[in-house]
């Protein structure tokens, strides 16, 4: 699978391209700018592209109005396509958001029932009850996912509603070319569905990826022979950032140990997990880390763990945005892309990341563990790789049995020799290949 030695960067493409916050009908050519951030993506060491919705919605794009229109508030369908192109010429995949649990409240088939109630042939697409009435005076009652009355929740159970969206993801794969889906909200999804999708993906094009959003749990329940290739590692999201501002990398290292470590019980060993430090709905690393110090050395545990690395646009540079001031905080428009020297880190290491069988398929053993320094391994038969933190403002003297004399830095191509360990400067972060 192609993503398995991917980097990933997303972009929330309303936010991103600038479009009015809500539905103005108008429509203008927003989502080329995508295409012009193509050259920076490549350079940054990025080989797959996930963008947010893009289809006609309400107002955020995870209130879709019509799967099969690109808003209008972002271009036209053509527009897109260019975009594609532009993005496959350079090498860079293209993956959607599939909003499948739920539509917006100008969705068609839900101004049907509006107007028809009873007589609408699409009633049953929803879980309406006309005993009942909504927030909006309906004249009915409706699901909303998770009681948000905006999103009206679809019924999965329905085979009419099901094969439309089957056709809906054929009508991507054959207008757009796309390469694969995020699947929003993948742990409210029935499971039925989730098999008839990963089945009907598997015959429509070869290494067609999905990957869905999970939270909490097991994330077995969703990947596996017949489900999702991927998910979202939300746990260790959590423990990257926490370990480094609670200067406690036992948080981390266990999270990665439970979950891909040596032992019988381990959880997801030989499973490629999403794993990243912010995105469109948390605050950003930048704004969320106590010690800026800190931020090369997130992105080095980001790059050397086991998992599918996802950059956030922006995050890239250091760009600042706090959850508490809402949503559209963390989804601003930049005039252009920037560069410095976090960016320059990030990408040496995307770089290492691909072009590493260990870091890519790699298994995970710890070396060295303190609260403020970790040596792991990732090895497989043909590549050993060590990865070294040290998140102190003073050198430490990492004590291990490295296995070998000699080794490469592959973010800096530096040469290293070890002697019954080595030292790690202060805020440092290494990927050494064992010679």
């Amino acid at each position: 699978m192609w993503a398995e030695n991917s980097v990933f960067y997303q972009i929330y493409p309303l936010g991103f391209c600038g479009a009015p916050q809500e539905n103005d009908g108008v429509t203008v050519n927003r989502i080329s700018k995508i295409a012009d951030w193509a050259g920076h993506i490549q350079k940054l060491g990025a080989n797959a592209l996930y963008l947010c919705p893009i289809f006609e919605s309400d107002r955020h794009g995870y209130d879709t109005r019509d799967y099969r229109t690109i808003d209008c508030r972002l271009g036209t369908n053509e527009d897109f396509k260019q975009v594609v192109n532009t993005l496959h010429d350079r090498g860079i995949r293209v993956v959607l958001d599939g909003v499948f649990n739920h539509v917006g409240r100008g969705f068609w088939a839900f101004r049907d029932v509006q107007e028809k109630k009873w007589d609408s042939p699409y009633k049953d697409w929803f879980h309406i009850s006309f005993d009942g009435n909504s927030n909006y005076n309906d004249g009915f009652w409706y699901e909303g996912w998770e009681g948000h009355f905006e999103l009206v929740k679809l019924n999965l159970r329905n085979p009419a509603v099901v094969d439309y969206l089957l056709d809906t993801v054929k009508y991507w794969v054959e207008e757009f070319g796309i390469d694969g889906l995020r699947l929003d909200v993948a742990y409210s999804l029935d499971k039925d569905f989730l098999y008839r999708l990963r089945s009907f993906c598997d015959g429509l094009k070869p290494e067609f990826f999905l990957v869905g959003e999970t939270l909490h749990g097991d994330y077995n329940q969703w990947t596996g022979e017949g489900l999702l290739h991927s998910c979202t590692n939300y746990e260790c999201y959590k423990g990257l950032y926490s370990a480094l501002n609670s200067m406690n990398l036992f948080e981390i290292v266990h999270s990665l140990k439970r979950q891909f470590g040596p032992e019988q019980w381990t959880l997801y060993k030989g499973k490629h997990l999403m794993c990243f430090v912010d995105n469109h709905d948390v605050t950003r690393a930048a704004s969320i880390l106590t010690n800026q110090n800190h931020l090369p050395l997130l992105y080095g545990l980001l790059f050397g763990m086991p998992g599918i690395p996802c950059l956030y646009y922006g995050s890239e540079w250091g760009a600042q945005g706090d959850k508490h001031q809402g949503d559209d905080a963390l989804r601003p428009s930049f005039e252009k892309p920037e560069w410095n020297d976090l960016t320059d880190t990030i990408s040496a290491m995307a770089k290492a990341h691909r072009e590493s069988e260990a870091l890519c398929w790699g298994d995970f053993h710890d070396l060295v563990l303190t609260n403020k320094q970790t040596v792991f391994q990732r090895r497989t038969d043909n590549e050993r790789v060590l990865v070294a933190v040290n998140a102190d403002s003073e050198p430490y003297w990492a004590h291990f049995d490295a296995g070998c004399g000699r080794a490469i830095d592959l973010i800096t191509g530096e040469e290293h020799d070890f002697g019954g360990g080595s030292e790690l400067p202060p805020y440092s972060v290494f990927f050494w290949k064992c010679q």
